[in-house]
């Protein structure tokens, strides 16, 4: 395995940034500097160490993304609606999706057993920004436009959307494109019924960069950690 892509495996960063870390010197094998990128590693024989602290690929775990259907919830279990798990196949064990979608809110969510994983992706100092699409009830003007741009106050917070876009898409004037990057319960349908707006059909398009291109509503896509953890930081779709 190289390096660089065991590094990107335990999560120090993307395979561009590894390589950086590489030629810094942090990286040590077997008590040696290696600034080689493509330095040929074997994770289970070599000690390799990142600032003097012991790397380890992580554990098998599973790692689903699914296109989310309105009409089922982010939940393990519930006593009302589907939940997204009845998507996946049964014989996983102990999955929970990252983040949630609410029942009426489709697109893209990841589904693991990997608690540090999930924690590294919600955790807002990874700056993993999220894109969402909104079909409004109405055209929106440039001066609603505007005041969207400004922000809101949600939770007591002001909260302002890292982009707002409308899209060439009919009806015209009424398909948004929303980045955010607090993912606050129901932020971006918080902020159209702020501004005298109705979400019809909201999607979460992009997850760090990420992008929904290829999944059919309902579809689900099993990766490896490198898989997924390169598409989130580095780019890719699904």
């Amino acid at each position: 395995m190289r390096l660089n892509s065991f590094l990107a495996s335990c999560g120090v960063a993307s395979r561009r940034k590894s390589e950086i870390i590489i030629y810094s010197g942090r990286i040590t094998i077997n008590g040696k500097i290696i600034l080689i990128p493509f330095y040929d590693v074997n994770p289970e024989k070599d000690i390799i160490k990142f600032d003097g602290k012991i790397l380890k690929l992580p554990e098998e775990f599973s790692y689903y993304v699914i296109n989310k259907p309105a009409g089922y919830v982010c939940a393990v279990s519930d006593k009302f609606d589907p939940v997204i798990l009845d998507l996946l196949p049964q014989n996983e064990k102990r999955l929970y999706p990252v983040g949630r979608l609410d029942k009426d809110t489709e697109g893209l969510l990841i589904i693991t057993n990997d608690g540090k994983f999930t924690q590294s992706i919600l955790h807002p100092s990874n700056e993993i920004h999220k894109e969402y699409e909104a079909l409004l009830n109405s055209p929106v003007s440039n001066s609603k436009l505007n005041l969207w741009r400004k922000g809101f106050e949600i939770e007591n917070k002001k909260i302002v959307p890292l982009s707002v876009k409308i899209l060439k898409r009919e009806p015209l004037g009424q398909w948004l494109s929303v980045e955010i990057a607090e993912g606050l319960k129901r932020e971006v349908r918080i902020m159209a019924r702020q501004l005298g707006f109705k979400i019809l059909k909201l999607i979460r398009r992009r997850i760090g960069k990420m992008i929904l291109k290829n999944l059919n509503n309902g579809e689900f896509t099993k990766l490896s950690f490198l898989e997924l953890h390169n598409k989130i930081f580095s780019g890719g779709s699904v």
